[in-house]
């Protein structure tokens, strides 16, 4: 799988934040045939960091209903990346 379809989006949320700050792991949206293999090797190559540890998680879908219609959103695939001591990525601290 080429690197660059690996990592769909970073994740900004209050939780991911406070993990970001507090033990320096980073929450992405990856692709849901992506394995922990290539997303380590995909935060390595492009952010040029050294990855220790990945946990991945698939959320469910979320019901929307609008009347009588009932729907459902996509599944996404979350992956925790947990970096170096003292290894910050620049794309989260611009903010």
């Amino acid at each position: 799988m080429n690197l660059y379809n690996v990592l769909v989006r970073p994740v900004l949320s209050e939780k991911s934040n406070d993990a970001r700050e507090n033990a320096g792991k980073y929450t992405f949206e990856v692709n849901m045939k992506s394995t922990k293999e290539d997303i380590q090797r995909a935060v390595e190559k492009i952010y040029n960091v050294k990855v220790t540890g990945v946990q991945t998680m698939v959320t469910r879908g979320k019901v929307r209903r609008r009347g009588l219609h009932v729907s459902m959103d996509s599944k996404c695939k979350k992956a925790i990346v947990t970096l170096t001591a003292g290894t910050k990525l620049p794309l989260f601290e611009e903010q």
